[in-house]
């Protein structure tokens, strides 16, 4: 391996993508402080933002997704995926990448196709229980696939298959103490049982309508809520109920310093993305996941069901959470040995250095 190895790291869309991309980056630069990296995104897309936010330069590629449910969108699609993998073949010609690392999202398809047209080696990050279409075509070419579930040689070559779990910000899962910290930031009294309720940085609409509509019986058994309503929700809640509701309820549009919120909770309900679920592994406290029924394939439902199969997790289908959310979490915190069993039993699924793990495994591409 040369002194100054040069990777290329592919992907995005969502948190999901992005910020794995950005832990085995860094994760990189703590191996090997010299080495070039290169971020490759879809333009408009979060990862324009965030990816510089974190100190990395980023190039975006012009792609899209398929529109379910539009035929005119996807009209432009063949033409959207050849140029971009037109641009991501110079891309490769120009910054000579001694690898590539694809972590899912637009951009990591045609950065992917184009290394294979090269004979760069890649090395694939499938964050879900269930692969993408994507991804499962690229696989059949890749060096590595790190993969954070069990079962993945149904879609992946076996022997190319590592298990490292997802990679997750480390400041994020950091709580040890904390209770308090979290408790004073968020206004809250750290004596009194306490629900953080989220959905992400977009919201989950069934998550809010769940929370809004029985927040009588939250309020009644003297318990609090974190509620994290996300942006496109968070005005017309605030509007709904005001700003300030009760002492118990605490509406946030978005969470800024996720460790205290986590910290400061003694039951967490959210959607069941890997990424989320991952740092719900390390956080080590009791879970409901209610997973989104607007992913590909189903996905957040097979993330939730690998963790539920191990007694690690409860889960509540999108289509009941409206009714039923609220009283099970009420339950879960008044239940000390199922709480004490969901915490300890979704803590052995936790990989603590999944980052580090994968940026070796990269580096290992280029001198092998």
């Amino acid at each position: 391996m040369n002194n100054f190895p040069k990777i290329i790291i592919s992907g995005g869309g969502t948190g999901g993508h992005i910020f794995p991309a950005v832990a085995i980056a860094n994760a990189l630069k703590a191996i090997s402080p010299q080495c070039e990296i290169l971020f490759v995104g879809a333009e408009g897309r979060m990862e324009m933002e965030k990816v510089p936010a974190a100190g990395y330069q980023i190039v975006g590629l012009n792609i899209s997704g398929i529109q379910r449910g539009s035929i005119f969108k996807n009209l432009g699609l063949p033409f959207k995926v050849i140029g971009s993998v037109r641009k991501a073949m110079k891309l490769i010609a120009d910054f000579k990448p001694n690898a590539v690392v694809g972590v899912g999202g637009y951009a990591s398809g045609p950065l992917l196709y184009a290394a294979s047209l090269k004979n760069i080696p890649y090395l694939i990050q499938e964050q879900n229980s269930y692969a993408g279409v994507t991804n499962k075509l690229l696989g059949k070419k890749a060096s590595k696939i790190c993969v954070a579930f069990d079962g993945m040689e149904a879609f992946f070559p076996a022997d190319r298959i590592l298990k490292t779990g997802n990679p997750v910000r480390k400041n994020i899962v950091s709580i040890e103490g904390r209770r308090h910290a979290g408790a004073e930031l968020l206004k809250l009294d750290p004596l009194k049982k306490t629900i953080l309720v989220t959905g992400g940085s977009l919201g989950a609409g069934t998550l809010n309508k769940a929370i809004e509509k029985h927040l009588g019986e939250i309020i009644a058994q003297d318990v609090q809520v974190i509620w994290q309503t996300g942006k496109f929700y968070y005005k017309g809640i605030v509007e709904r109920l005001g700003q300030n509701f009760h002492p118990n309820v605490r509406v946030l549009e978005f969470l800024n310093q996720m460790d205290l919120a986590y910290a400061a909770s003694d039951a967490i309900i959210s959607r069941a993305g890997a990424g989320t679920i991952a740092e719900l592994c390390l956080i080590k406290k009791p879970v409901i996941l209610v997973p989104s029924p607007n992913v590909a394939e189903d996905h957040q439902t097979k993330n939730a069901l690998a963790l539920v199969k191990e007694n690690a997790a409860i889960l509540i289908a999108d289509a009941a959470a409206e009714n039923t959310l609220v009283a099970q979490a009420l339950a879960l915190l008044n239940d000390k040995e199922k709480s004490a069993m969901l915490s300890e039993n979704i803590g052995k699924m936790a990989f603590a250095n999944a980052d580090e793990v994968i940026a070796k495994e990269v580096l290992k591409l280029i001198s092998p």
